[in-house]
């Protein structure tokens, strides 16, 4: 049982396995503070799990049986507590892996034994003053934060109920179509990840399509609030107030590229478009039309269809709900009505019940945290939550499956194998260092350690995944296996403070071999790039399922390349074409696609988010090119062409940039040229 000294203000927790150890610390602190003792971590998770809210500061101990200190931290990290619980660690060694280990976990600070009173109380002291400290100043951001972003939802609703009042509507329709585009926005990301829309961007986009309608201060309000049928000429003049809307919020230079500014521009211009094309004002068709366009239209529609109108009456929600869903009132996507159908009901409680604010307290909470210690919210706690979750999930399949599963961490160079892996592996100890196992290298062999490296370079937080099929020496026995990993990103994006986490499976060999004859098809045998027919079919994958995500094709050939096979040979040339590639490929991301599509000819497809900058992107490529190869001066021309809009086609883009690339060779070689209009459209002859 635990030993609880009352009569005290703030409250410690000491978790130690020794009870000198734990009658000391009380000793020391018993006389400022209630102090509760616990003889090991699962006694101290079972009282924080019923009253951590009347701790101030938790002093634990790392070596214990049962559950060490580090256990202990992670549940705790598993339960929330460490944002609002400090913890101070008490450990007679402070090696650098453990006390690094401990911070990442979310510790506060280390006491070593022997104990001395004096630092002990102080730091006890310091840290719970620095903690209450942190919660003030904390509510008082939150509290700056809930104002400006009430404030600055004002603005918008103010701006957007003057269009509504023009119109003859109520206010209400802002309101109603903010919230259904919350509660849809919401429900398309539990649903797929196939949009680029995080939890972060729901409030923008929510706030921006309170501004789908402000092109109507251009209609005349004859037409707006008209009675009866409009004429073709009227109904022409009232399609107009979506490019009107939009231009007015592109005439913005100064805010122009900030997110909600970009979103109210989509949902302006775009909001009567139609899945099926037949929209206006661009006719855009499926999901060329950008998804918050898409998720306010059927907002709109909907609230349009249960309100009063000069024209018509109120429909009822199940009503409304079943045109909708019937085709009747516009095409819409599927997936989205999907949405809306199991949404339904909160969305039909909107109209019966008081609407709230879409920034909740618990976001203001979060945005305040990261204001006043981004750390606390990004790499370690973060990364670790996820990681210890893939490590369950694995866990659970390995038992099943009986596969190997690995956690490799680049810092410590330290490999992790599950049980089942350390004995298929033949290795005594679950964690070993692939540089000094010689049983392990034997196993997997040194080429399989060191691509672990090169896995980082190839994925990015976007496009963590990597897989390759290789031959491996398990339980004696030669055989295929498939080695599928995943690096866990820290928020900074730092790939040299990762891990890697993955699993070996034993595949078929019937099926690799028919997945190496694929991939051969599809590959230039000199460079192992794509070739024609590989990049082809990668686009097609790419345009058909991300059609939202930004484009730039760039298209380059090396410099004075006949010289290289007229003087060194053909065996040279073929070596500057195999050293272009491996550079090019460690130049590019995964998720860029790098092809040779014909002599020294050369393809990439740069796929980035709209945050990325293009032309410091290309400025690192371009560089990581050009050098030497033995005695020859290898340099490249190229042509970049970007993406303009989210409908435009690759060949669009291959032909400016093939364009760019002819003025990069006339302008004397060895530079890249980005295409412009003043280029024309077509190539120099």
């Amino acid at each position: 049982m635990p030993n609880v000294q009352k009569g005290r203000r703030e409250r410690i927790l000491v978790v130690d396995d020794s009870e000198m150890n734990r009658s000391i610390l009380a000793d020391m602190l018993s006389e400022k503070f209630d102090v509760t003792e616990a003889e090991d971590g699962e006694a101290a998770l079972e009282i924080l799990s019923q009253q951590a809210h009347v701790f101030s500061l938790v002093l634990l101990d790392i070596v214990m049986p049962r559950k060490d200190g580090f256990e202990v931290l992670t549940e705790m990290n598993r339960m929330g507590l460490i944002e609002e619980l400090p913890v101070i660690m008490v450990s007679a060694e402070t090696a650098s892996a453990q006390t690094e280990r401990a911070y990442e976990l979310g510790a506060t600070d280390f006491i070593k034994r022997p104990f001395d009173a004096s630092i002990v109380y102080r730091r006890v002291l310091n840290t719970i003053f620095l903690y209450a400290k942190q919660r003030k100043l904390m509510s008082v951001i939150e509290q700056q934060i809930d104002e400006k972003e009430q404030n600055s939802s004002m603005m918008v609703d103010i701006l957007s109920h003057i269009v509504e009042f023009r119109n003859g509507e109520s206010g209400l329709h802002i309101l109603h179509v903010r919230t259904i585009t919350d509660f849809l926005l919401r429900k398309l990301i539990k649903k797929t990840n196939s949009y680029s829309i995080a939890e972060a961007d729901v409030p923008v986009i929510s706030l921006a399509s309170a501004l789908h309608d402000i092109g109507k201060i251009g209609i005349d309000d004859k037409i707006l609030n008209k009675p009866g049928r409009l004429t073709d000429e009227e109904f022409a003049e009232m399609k107009s107030h979506s490019v009107i809307g939009a231009n007015m919020l592109q005439s913005l230079s100064a805010h122009k590229d900030k997110p909600l500014v970009r979103y109210a521009y989509e949902i302006c211009r775009w909001h009567h478009e139609r899945w099926d094309g037949r929209g206006y004002p661009d006719g855009l068709r499926g999901d060329s039309i950008p998804i918050s366009a898409q998720i306010v239209a059927l907002a709109d529609v909907y609230d349009a269809l249960t309100s009063e109108r000069v024209y018509k009456p109120a429909f009822s929600a199940e009503k409304a709900k079943d045109m909708i869903l019937n085709g009747e009132c516009g095409a819409f996507n599927p997936l989205l009505l999907d949405c809306f159908a199991e949404e339904f009901d909160n969305i039909r409680a909107i109209f019966t019940g008081s609407l709230s604010e879409n920034i909740t307290r618990r976001e203001v909470r979060n945005l305040a945290s990261a204001a006043i210690d981004p750390k606390s919210v990004t790499a370690s706690e973060r990364t670790l939550k996820l990681l210890d979750y893939e490590r369950m999930k694995y866990n659970f399949y390995a038992q099943l499956t009986e596969e190997i599963q690995f956690e490799y961490d680049v810092e410590s160079d330290l490999l992790r194998l599950n049980p089942i892996g350390a004995a298929k592996l033949g290795v005594e100890s679950e964690i070993v260092s692939p540089a000094s196992d010689a049983m392990l290298q034997k196993q997997l062999g040194d080429k399989w350690f060191s691509s672990l490296g090169e896995v980082l370079n190839k994925t990015s937080p976007e496009t963590p995944e990597y897989r390759r099929e290789c031959q491996l020496a398990i339980n004696g026995e030669m055989r295929w296996y498939s080695v599928i990993m995943r690096v866990i990103w820290t928020e900074e994006a730092d790939p040299t403070i990762a891990s890697v986490i993955g699993k070996i499976v034993d595949v078929n060999s019937t099926h690799v071999a028919m997945n190496r004859l694929k991939e051969k098809s599809i590959r230039d045998p000199l460079t192992g790039l794509l070739n024609r027919e590989g990049v082809k079919e990668e686009l097609e994958h790419k345009f058909d399922n991300f059609p939202q995500r930004k484009y730039a094709v760039a298209t380059f050939d090396i410099d004075r390349f006949k010289s290289a096979n007229d003087e060194y040979g053909h065996l040279f040339g073929d070596k500057v074409l195999q050293e272009l590639s491996e550079r090019l490929l460690h130049g590019t991301r995964v998720h860029d696609l790098c092809a040779r599509i014909g002599g020294d000819e050369f393809l990439i497809v740069f796929d980035y988010d709209a945050e990325y900058d293009i032309a410091s992107i290309v400025a690192r490529v371009y560089k990581a090119l050009c050098g030497k190869v033995d005695d020859f001066d290898l340099t490249v021309s190229m042509g970049v062409a970007e993406m303009t809009c989210c409908s435009q086609k690759f060949s669009e883009l291959y032909k400016k940039a093939d364009i760019a690339l002819y003025v990069s060779k006339n302008n004397g070689k060895h530079t890249y040229t980005f295409y412009n209009d003043s280029m024309g459209d077509s190539v120099p002859q």
